[in-house]
């Protein structure tokens, strides 16, 4: 099945951390995801984008650009946090739904919890308590019910090293504990590789409940460099672990063929986290994550 295929900001480096600022106008990213072969983004932090849907709508629709989704942190690990993690996603949600995205990829507050950001590809097993857990996974639930009542969109939830869900097993722990139906899994391949997982095993785990893809390829050398030497998340990222497609360790072709026999229809997002000086790097990488794909024929 021929999938279609978008990109995100983070392919050129805009998060919703608050230390990291844009270094590209939204417009050149927009025009720069066009001109290297892709149909559809992902939104990026809160603000980035235009909020007002009429504007982004008409930024979309003349590029010929389908939205898809937005990621959206929220601390979940904090029931005092969820009514404002809620409030936040159906604000983002009702733009989303407003131009059309089908959509909303949550995922825990990544990025701010010191001891997750020091250990990140280090972290074995599950670090949260049983009990833990269950307010972690009843304020996913909260959310997704409410997206998906009052806006209509199908929620993911986002794996995410330097974040409470980073390894398979702290995957597995939340996974098991929220609806199935109301939440399936945004599976990043590269995140997954670097939390020591294999993300064609994920699939064949998860099976349909993969319901949102990531492509994000992962450097077995940097990867280990990074563990030698003890380097937090941020390094990591900045040293390039998270490389252009098929430069890296993930079986891209192998998950594209898992993912078609399981009939999933949906998007392809590539996303290759990167925090470099060279504004020129992302486009090309774009460029080149692009050819690839279509060197697997997709």
């Amino acid at each position: 099945m021929p999938f279609k295929i978008a990109n995100a900001p983070c392919s050129w480096g805009i998060y919703e951390f608050k230390d990291i600022a844009p270094q590209y106008p939204f417009g050149q990213v927009m025009d720069e995801i066009v001109e290297t072969g892709y149909t559809g983004l992902e939104y990026g932090p809160w603000g980035y984008l235009p909020t007002e849907p009429e504007r982004l709508k008409a930024e979309l629709d003349q590029r010929g650009l389908q939205l898809l989704s937005s990621f959206v942190p929220v601390k979940l690990v904090d029931a005092n946090a969820h009514a404002e993690g809620l409030a936040h996603a159906l604000q983002v949600g009702s733009v989303l739904a407003a131009v059309g995205a089908k959509f909303l990829v949550l995922s825990d507050d990544n990025g701010t919890v010191p001891e997750r950001i020091k250990n990140a590809g280090r972290i074995q097993g599950s670090q949260l308590s049983g009990d833990e857990w269950d307010v972690f996974a009843a304020g996913v639930n909260q959310i997704a019910r409410q997206v998906h009542d009052q806006l209509g969109l199908n929620v993911v939830f986002h794996h995410h090293c330097a974040g409470y869900v980073e390894t398979a097993e702290e995957t597995r722990q939340l996974m098991s504990r929220v609806d199935a139906d109301l939440v399936g899994l945004c599976l990043d391949t590269g995140h997954w590789h670097y939390a020591g997982g294999d993300a064609l095993a994920a699939v064949h785990e998860y099976g349909e409940r993969v319901r949102y893809l990531h492509f994000k390829d992962c450097d077995p050398t940097i990867r280990q460099q990074a563990i030698t030497q003890e380097l937090d998340h941020f390094q990591a990222t900045s040293l390039g672990v998270y490389c252009e497609l098929g430069k890296g360790e993930v079986d891209f072709l192998g998950i594209l063929a898992a993912m078609d026999k399981l009939g999933y229809d949906g998007w392809v997002i590539v996303e290759q986290d990167v925090l470099v000086k060279d504004l020129d790097a992302p486009k090309q990488s774009a460029r080149r994550n692009r050819d690839y794909l279509r060197q697997l024929g997709y």
